[in-house]
């Protein structure tokens, strides 16, 4: 069963309205799909797409699960001066209709995860950008979506968070979460993906289990880098 059906013949902005073109794919329940591709590719532009945060669209994107439900986490955090760490969690527990004693046991368990139990009541405008970071995936995984859409959440963080997060992403695909992530960490990606969706110059190039995307470059037993730079060096 697809989460995330997104048909998109081209969008962009007022000024270019055609930074990417024929975007086609799906994220079916439990499945990760890395979406991949150089900067510049257009990754961003469609994970605006998909938000619906563009001003010129033609096609669809349709969220099909059961409660249509998802959390956006973004390279660069989000976040309230005014309130505190705990306040960003008790506002996202609020919106989605968390029960109180399910936010507070999860909640407590993901500071203490994340080791940001000691800065839980301190305001996250001050924190680096790695702890930012790891605020925003602590609000993504109490609300435990339908489906994830993550850009580049690597950045800054340190290798245990790292770690922790790829373990909660994988009990959350077999939660039966759907997840979309963009990423340059090709070794991370080609690691966990179910899927590789491969975006250059704004077009899909290539899709699929890397097996399939292997075969299609001729490169049996090929990591996802070679392949990669071999798609890349076919589409110059």
């Amino acid at each position: 069963m697809n989460v995330l059906e997104v048909e998109i013949k081209q969008a962009g902005y007022t000024e270019k309205k055609e930074a990417i073109n024929n975007i086609n794919f799906s994220i079916k329940r439990g499945e990760m799909a890395g979406l991949i591709g150089p900067n510049g590719a257009g990754k961003s532009t469609i994970i605006k797409a998909i938000l619906g945060l563009l001003p010129e669209i033609a096609g669809k994107v349709q969220f099909v699960g059961q409660n249509r439900n998802f959390a956006y986490i973004p390279e660069q955090p989000v976040l309230y001066e005014e309130l505190t760490l705990w306040e960003h969690l008790e506002l996202a527990a609020a919106v989605y209709g968390i029960e109180r004693n399910i936010f507070l046991d999860k909640g407590e368990k993901l500071l203490n995860i994340f080791r940001l139990q000691e800065v839980k009541h301190h305001f996250p405008a001050t924190f680096s950008k790695g702890m930012q970071q790891k605020v925003m995936i602590v609000i993504g995984l109490i609300i435990e979506p339908e489906i994830y859409i993550i850009d580049e959440p690597f950045v800054g963080l340190d290798p245990r968070a790292i770690m922790e997060f790829l373990r909660f992403l994988n009990e959350e695909r077999i939660r039966g979460a759907g997840i979309l992530i963009s990423t340059h960490q090709l070794d991370i990606a080609e690691r966990i993906c179910d899927t590789i969706i491969l975006i250059a110059d704004g077009q899909l190039v290539a899709q699929g289990k890397l097996d399939e995307i292997r075969r299609e470059c001729h490169l049996p037993g090929a990591s996802l880098f070679d392949c990669f730079n071999f798609i890349l060096e076919k589409q110059s």
